[in-house]
């Protein structure tokens, strides 16, 4: 069966029945795995990251998968800005990048106080514009930073902020509907923490706390997430991805059959299509509750 339930809410937000679907496969190196998935609307297709192959993936229902773009600088996590516009976290580059509507490339961050960044992994875009990114990869010999961070930078990309600097490999990050609580996962510890906002989008970092311990038996660990209107949380895990409600109550697992779930993504035209990706694979299942939506072009 491809739905573990662990409570029988879970029959409320996927059907024990509905079917785990894979769309792509043979993505992937031995080092970087597929990741990124973000579902364009106006469009009607899926984009992903092909980290290992420096290429950004496009999925539709009329083509499936085909090579949207060549050469991404191993772009992984994206994300859309308010108008619409790409966001992009590039492995190769070190950099958060925006890509305009005309094709060219705005750099949203590229260092901290002088620094380059060690690998940017994935991003969030609040309601009032701001970009919040994650940044794995210290200590490593091969980067300038000694810490993994996470950052908030504002609209006019004026002001970057460091908002802590205590995780070992900070990863995914998903904000609560109301934007009162962001999520950010620790891939090394095996858990998600949650913060309480501040009015002036900081972390009040005295409310952090595990928000759900994700580890088990079974292979798979928290990456990329995403919450749904009703603030139920998905994100990898052990055996598959797991989903949470608001309380960090594990509610069950959808089994897809891979090792590791790297990140989860809603879409379709009503938004309760729950793509995801692993190591070399695409897939999706349909859910019963639409996601938080990802931006548009106005």
């Amino acid at each position: 069966m491809p739905i573990e339930k662990n409570s029988p809410e879970l029959d409320r937000i996927v059907s024990s029945d509905a079917e785990v679907e894979q769309l792509a496969s043979g993505m992937a190196s031995d080092r970087w795995p597929a990741e990124g998935p973000l579902w364009w609307k106006e469009g009607g297709y899926l984009l992903f990251s092909d980290i290992g192959q420096d290429r950004r993936m496009k999925w539709s229902p009329d083509e499936g998968t085909t090579v949207f773009q060549e050469g991404t600088n191993q772009a992984n996590g994206l994300t859309r800005d308010l108008q619409g516009r790409l966001i992009a976290c590039e492995h190769g580059a070190r950099r958060v990048t925006r890509q305009e509507l005309d094709g060219s490339i705005t750099a949203v961050a590229t260092n901290h106080r002088g620094s380059r960044f060690n690998r940017p992994n994935d991003a969030v875009v609040k309601s009032d514009g701001c970009i919040y990114f994650s940044d794995p990869g210290a200590p490593d010999p091969d980067v300038d930073l000694d810490f993994s961070g996470v950052y908030r930078v504002t609209p006019d990309l004026g002001t970057q902020t460091l908002l802590i600097g205590d995780f070992i490999v900070p990863n995914g990050l998903a904000f609560t509907p109301d934007e009162s609580i962001l999520y950010i996962n620790d891939t090394r510890r095996g858990h998600i923490r949650a913060f309480d906002m501040q009015p002036n989008g900081m972390l009040a970092l005295a409310s952090g706390r595990v928000f759900c311990d994700l580890t088990g038996d079974r292979p798979g660990v928290p990456d990329g997430m995403k919450v749904d209107v009703e603030g139920n949380v998905y994100c990898g895990g052990s055996g598959g991805i797991w989903v949470m409600d608001p309380s960090g109550k594990h509610l069950g697992t959808i089994v897809h059959g891979e090792d590791t779930t790297t990140n989860v993504a809603f879409g379709g035209d009503d938004w309760t299509t729950l793509f995801y990706t692993t190591w070399r694979t695409m897939g999706r299942i349909q859910v019963n509750i639409p996601g938080i939506p990802v931006p548009v072009s106005g």
